[in-house]
């Protein structure tokens, strides 16, 4: 099997569900590792309207005896089956609270403004002190910093497993599982994509690309989505607690550019689309975001 050049890039694992690289043949005893630094132009949070810009570093490594560190994530490839890849993964899910996820080496918040237009025309409307999810609309939640007075949700590690299908020498499916999300550590999600591994496009450029959708339950959706009439202002009345279901669906390209036998740029676009209950929430001013990053990476 082809060594892999996929590159995880730390702090925006929240944009998608975990990746693993490929299984990567090599002596025993040896690894293979990229260490790098970069930039990453990402929403707030799952759902925001406003991007904010932050330092991003960049880390994968792979050893022989099959544990690897890809970004926020962690593993074990334990098939000898080169059509096969799975074993049990650990991945590390960012703080957010009243200014966004965290993640990254540090990050500017986008600047805010009082007198948002409309996609309509005209000035939103000054938010209600006490409303129920009825009576609020999009318009309502693009006036408010939707996040203020909502309850921080912690760092999280969450753990579950891998299972990869190569169709393909290029393609493979993908599913990960993983438990322990959320305020109460309850928080299940599932993804799965469709991935075309990185193919030589051009020498020393290539390009890979995925795209799937993410499953979750309700106590998942209900953390990071729900609304409760206890909270502070601007969501004061608001009770809105989701239910499990279809989260996102989601694409992501991926483009890498060998500089040198040691050195090379990554860069990375990801759109999600969040559906169902999850699309609904108060807190969801924008439906579809998308991330953009791009980093220099070193090959130890």
């Amino acid at each position: 099997m082809q060594k892999t050049f996929v590159l995880l890039l730390a702090g925006i694992c929240g944009a998608a569900g975990a990746q693993t690289p490929t299984t990567n043949p090599m002596p025993d005893g040896s690894r293979d590792m990229y260490v790098g630094l970069g930039a990453s132009y990402s929403p707030r949070w799952d759902g925001a309207r406003e991007h904010k810009t932050a330092a991003l570093p960049v880390l994968q490594v792979q050893w022989s005896n099959g544990i690897f560190i890809s970004g926020m994530s962690a593993g074990l490839h334990l098939s000898d089956n080169p059509a096969f890849e799975y074993g049990p993964l650990l991945t590390i899910l960012p703080r957010r609270d009243e200014s966004g996820l965290s993640g990254g080496l540090g990050g500017v918040s986008g600047t805010k403004t009082n007198t948002d237009l409309v996609p309509g025309g005209g000035i939103v409307p000054a938010v209600k002190a006490s409303t129920g999810y009825s009576t609020w609309t999009k318009a309502d939640a693009l006036a408010a910093d939707s996040l203020a007075g909502i309850e921080p949700i912690p760092t999280r590690v969450v753990a579950g497993g891998f299972f990869n299908y190569y169709l393909g020498q290029h393609v493979r499916l993908t599913n990960s599982v993983q438990y322990g999300a959320g305020r109460d550590r309850n928080g299940l999600r599932y993804t799965v994509d469709l991935q075309r591994v990185a193919s030589d496009i051009a020498p020393h450029h290539s390009l890979s690309a995925a795209a799937g959708l993410s499953l979750v339950n309700g106590a998942y959706n209900d953390t990071y989505f729900g609304v409760h009439a206890s909270v502070a202002a601007p969501l004061v009345g608001v009770d809105y607690k989701p239910g499990g279901g279809l989260k996102d669906v989601h694409a992501n390209l991926r483009w890498n550019w060998s500089l040198s036998p040691s050195w090379m740029l990554t860069s990375l676009v990801h759109v999600s689309h969040l559906q169902g209950d999850a699309a609904k929430s108060p807190l969801v001013q924008r439906s579809t975001n998308t991330t953009v990053s791009t980093a220099l990476a070193y090959r130890f």
